[in-house]
């Protein structure tokens, strides 16, 4: 049987890279893909990509900051595959950058209501049918949460995904009476679009080639090679399984071996 047959997974945040790959990999497994994020284009076309025959994927436009949409997205996959077993959060506000002496704190409310509130509007909508049979929350945090990074300042997106860990305790704690596990996936360096926007950035800022950077990133990892998006979806796609049916409560490092815990 395959890893996830016959489970249905929301997966929010679909976009070209990490959310993409999360839900190939549902499909690829057998399971159900119910697809969230804001652009509805990217939706269809990753629909298009991953299912072309539209039999195991379901999509619906949702801003995570609303509760109404958090709920219609939930109902949605209950809607059309009858349940719900998982959920998998890649949505994220991460494109602020600095520190803290300068920080707009607006704009670090901002990526607070989308990266923790949000994730837990979102898992909130989908706990009644999470309850119903058991199942798995699966959080993408950020190695940023752990060790400031030297490349890059991102005080708000790690003090969010920090706080964001710490509420994994307290919701794997209380619904673990209901076989809900809840768990966060680390990543590091993560090979994809946005890391390799940072590259193509640094290489043309420094006047070298992009496999200088690239040279300098892997470096500092145990591993000869960065992590890449797919290899941070397939540890989430495991922990959405039954294969990790005893694992809750835990933070899964996919980072190389930069940070080791």
């Amino acid at each position: 049987m395959s890893l996830l047959e016959g489970k249905t997974v929301v997966v929010s945040g679909v976009g070209a890279g990490l959310g993409h790959r999360v839900a190939a990999g549902v499909v690829r497994d057998g399971g159900n893909a119910v697809l969230g994020a804001r652009t509805r284009e990217r939706l269809e076309e990753c629909a298009r990509n991953i299912d072309p025959g539209g039999a195991r994927t379901a999509l619906r436009a949702t801003d995570i900051t609303d509760e109404a949409q958090c709920v219609a997205l939930a109902g949605l996959a209950r809607e059309r595959f009858g349940r719900i077993d998982a959920v998998v959060h890649v949505a994220a506000l991460d494109g602020h950058f600095g520190g803290v002496e300068d920080a707009d704190l607006v704009t670090w409310q901002q990526v607070i209501d989308v990266n923790l509130l949000g994730t837990l509007r979102m898992t909130r909508a989908c706990l009644p049918a999470l309850k119903e049979r058991g199942g798995a929350v699966v959080i993408i945090g950020t190695q940023s949460a752990l060790a400031p990074p030297s490349q890059v300042r991102q005080a708000a997106y790690a003090a969010s995904k920090g706080a964001l860990t710490s509420a994994m305790y307290s919701m794997a704690q209380e619904w673990g009476p209901s076989r809900i596990r809840v768990n966060t996936v680390v990543p590091g360096w993560m090979y994809g679009p946005p890391v390799r926007a940072y590259v193509r950035f640094a290489a043309e800022s420094e006047g070298v080639p992009e496999e200088t950077v690239l040279k300098r990133l892997g470096e500092r990892m145990a591993l000869p090679d960065l992590a890449t998006d797919g290899d941070v979806a397939e540890a989430a796609v495991f922990l959405a399984s039954d294969r990790a049916k005893a694992i809750t409560g835990q933070s899964l490092l996919v980072n190389a071996g930069e940070l080791m815990h």
